[in-house]
C-alpha cells in the first residue's frame, strides 16, 4: 500500500532555521509521528499567513505534504500559542530548556503520544505557573522514565542493598544511587543529601498534583537541579545550551 501523499498532525515547533531565500526548515515534535522536519515555503515573506503559526514553542495543527526529501507544510493553524513564553524572557528560557531536552534525546523514530503529552503539559505549566521549578523537575523525571533512563533511587545500583534514611551518593555512570559504602569507593559518584533524595523519589512516583505537595528549601532546590542536569548531560554526552541562557537571564534580572 502506497504511503499517503499528505498527513494531518498536531505538533509543537521545537526550532527553525532559514532555508533558501524565503523558506524555513522547521523541526517539529508531532503527536502522530514523533519528530519530523518540514519545509515551510515562503514564511519569511512579510505577507506569509503561516509564519505566526510556526514560531518556536507553538502548538499547531498542520497539513504536511510529502516532498522529495522532506515534508512540506501546506496548512498551519495555531492550537495553543503559549503567549506568556514570548512575553517574559525568563519563561522563554525555561521553554527553551524544555524543547532542547526533547530535541536532544529524540530522533525521527515514530510516535510517542505520552512524550508529546508531557511536552505540551510542561509548556503549559511553564507558561502559567508562578514557580517553574516543580514543572521543570517533574518534566525531567518523567522524560527520563519515558525514554528508558529512569534513575534507580531505592536500591544501591552496585550492591542492590535497600537505600536507608541517610545521605547517599549518586552515580551518573551507574544510573542511580549508591550506598555510602559503595559510593565512598566510586570516585565519580556525587554526594546527595537525604532531603534531595526524598524529593527525587517523591517526584518519580507521584502524579504532578501530588508532586506539588512537596516543599523544598532553596539549597535543596539547587542541589536537585544541579544533579539532574549532571545526569542528563552525562546521558547526552554533551552540555546543554539552554541552562547557560537561563543563568544569563537570571543574572541580568538580579542586576
Amino acid at each position: 500500500m502506497a504511503a499517503p501523499r499528505s498527513v494531518r498532525v498536531e505538533a509543537v515547533v521545537l526550532r527553525h532555521s532559514d532555508w533558501g531565500e524565503a523558506d524555513r526548515l522547521v523541526h517539529l515534535y508531532t503527536r502522530e509521528r514523533g519528530k519530523l522536519r518540514a519545509i515551510a515555503k515562503g514564511v519569511r515573506r512579510m505577507r506569509s499567513r503561516k509564519s505566526g503559526h510556526l514560531q518556536p514553542f507553538t502548538r499547531a495543527a498542520l497539513l504536511l505534504a510529502r516532498g522529495r526529501d522532506l515534508w512540506i507544510v501546506t496548512q498551519a493553524e495555531t492550537v495553543e500559542a503559549y503567549l506568556p513564553l514570548r512575553d517574559d524572557l525568563l519563561r522563554t528560557a525555561y521553554a527553551a530548556y524544555v524543547v532542547e531536552l526533547l530535541d536532544r534525546f529524540t530522533y525521527e523514530e515514530g510516535a510517542n503520544p505520552a512524550l508529546y503529552r508531557l511536552l505540551t503539559d510542561s509548556l503549559q505549566r511553564v507558561a502559567a505557573d508562578a514557580d517553574a521549578f516543580p514543572g521543570l523537575r517533574y518534566y525531567e523525571m518523567r522524560l527520563l522514565d519515558l525514554l528508558g533512563y529512569r534513575p534507580q533511587l531505592f536500591q544501591c545500583t552496585l550492591c542492590q542493598e535497600t537505600i536507608t534514611a541517610q545521605e547517599q551518593f549518586f552515580s551518573a555512570d551507574q544510573g542511580g544511587v549508591l550506598c555510602p559504602r559503595c559510593g565512598a569507593s566510586f570516585p565519580a559518584a556525587r554526594a546527595v543529601s537525604l532531603a534531595a533524595l526524598k524529593f527525587l523519589r517523591h517526584y518519580q512516583r507521584s502524579t504532578y498534583r501530588d508532586a506539588l505537595r512537596a516543599e523544598i528549601a532553596a539549597p535543596v532546590r539547587q542541589e536537585v537541579e544541579t544533579l539532574l542536569q549532571h545526569y542528563l548531560s552525562h546521558l547526552l554526552e554533551r552540555s546543554l545550551n539552554a541552562p547557560l541562557f537561563l543563568r544569563q537571564v537570571k543574572g541580568a534580572g538580579r542586576r
